[in-house]
């Protein structure tokens, strides 16, 4: 297992010491006024402590009035810049990067926590977990203009603070992948129509970040290779828009949308399409790239980064189950993660709950790291669904994204 832990430099200089990525995961752990508390603190040192090389956050968001669900982090000018310090030095210790993962819900933002979500346009969220979202108005070119403000200011308070780099999330359907979507974005503006136009609250948002914070300072992007609806963000889209950003010099992308082990986990052929768009991505741009989803084997890690399939392995719930998990693998004692499959032993009521009890489990589990308590490992769901409802109330059970 050499390959993996070969140092890798981005283009600005920064060298990451292994190829593993915490990938950004719920961690929940913001306090009432959006600030990190000790326990997210605490997280973040013991990941630092487990060889992981970078460290993407959860989801911290640009925008106090717009966020994506119970306990995030918001940067803005209300920050308290002590406890990003904290953050901070926590995730850098033993040598590791950390990379503060910048968001915008959009419409994307559950009833529970906006009455009335902004979007590129105003299409209302669809499908099974639709109802639990308000219709959404459409941004002014003024408040674009105003959000791309709040990701830059963002990003300079991440610099400052002590963050290694930042990252952009253009994924999983919140704001950024909104524009990209010619299903979401139905704009008649400099902001909507051709896919030039639908990226451009992407590029202005790294160009302004790039002014602000250097060239010394590590931008990333993540990106989702496709929406897989036939009006959504294509593949071919992903692609121009990830070699257009390779053009403006992003130090790193992370791929995002797939598995990479088990593709039958997927649905049909969606595994393969990752791997195979993988390949097509780095054969087109210099930009190093972190494929994220379905590593779960020592072997299928390694085999990813000899074979050139990626940069770097994206992990995000395997680093929950095992938190110090590049370092059992340096000493021989890893081979595969288990995720287990939770249960209330009913399948109406798992039907229902189900993506909740994946998130809260791993919610819970991730608190009891920072508590330095063990990991449980079961398949009974009720202790995740009390966990979530002790902590959230009712509003738990509402969806608080498109898909889970």
């Amino acid at each position: 297992m050499t390959t993996i832990f070969t140092p890798l430099t981005l283009k600005n200089g920064t060298t990451i010491k292994n190829r593993f990525a915490k990938a950004a995961l719920s961690e929940t752990l913001g306090d009432k006024n959006y600030q990190p508390t000790k326990e997210l603190i605490s997280l973040y040192q013991k990941w630092a402590q487990g060889g992981t090389g970078l460290l993407i956050t959860g989801n911290v968001m640009v925008d106090r009035n717009a966020r994506g669900e119970y306990g995030n982090i918001v940067v803005d000018r209300q920050q308290d810049l002590n406890l990003l310090k904290k953050w901070a030095l926590a995730g850098t210790t033993n040598d590791t990067k950390i990379f503060m993962q910048l968001n915008h819900p959009g419409k994307q933002s559950p009833k529970t926590i906006s009455k009335q979500p902004v979007a590129p346009s105003a299409v209302p969220m669809t499908g099974s977990n639709g109802f639990a979202f308000n219709t959404p108005r459409a941004l002014s070119i003024a408040e674009i203009k105003q959000i791309i403000n709040k990701f830059t200011e963002a990003a300079a308070m991440a610099q400052q603070a002590g963050f290694s780099g930042v990252e952009i999330h253009a994924a999983h359907g919140y704001l950024l992948n909104q524009f990209l979507s010619p299903h979401d974005n139905q704009r008649n503006d400099e902001y909507g129509g051709t896919l030039e136009n639908r990226m451009r609250i992407l590029t202005e948002i790294y160009t302004g970040i790039r002014e602000k914070v250097g060239h010394d300072f590590p931008i990333a992007l993540k990106i989702n290779s496709s929406d897989f609806r036939s009006d959504g963000f294509s593949e071919e889209d992903s692609l121009q828009v990830i070699q257009k950003m390779d053009q403006l010099g992003i130090d790193l992308i992370e791929i995002s949308g797939g598995n990479y082990e088990n593709p039958k986990m997927q649905g049909i052929g969606k595994g393969a399409f990752f791997i195979d768009y993988a390949q097509k991505v780095k054969q087109t741009i210099s930009t190093p790239i972190v494929v994220t989803g379905g590593f779960n084997t020592a072997t299928g890690m390694e085999n990813a980064i000899q074979n050139n399939e990626t940069d770097f392995i994206g992990l995000a719930r395997p680093l929950v189950m095992v938190p110090d998990l590049p370092n059992q693998l340096k000493w021989g004692n890893f081979t595969s993660v288990k995720l287990h499959h939770l249960t209330t032993g009913s399948k109406k009521l798992d039907k229902k709950v189900g993506s909740l009890i994946g998130l809260s489990f791993y919610q819970q589990q991730m608190l009891r790291i920072a508590e330095g308590k063990a990991i449980q490992h079961t398949t009974n769901a009720w202790g995740a669904l009390l966990f979530s409802l002790k902590h959230q109330g009712l509003s738990a059970l509402m969806p608080q994204r498109d898909k889970e």
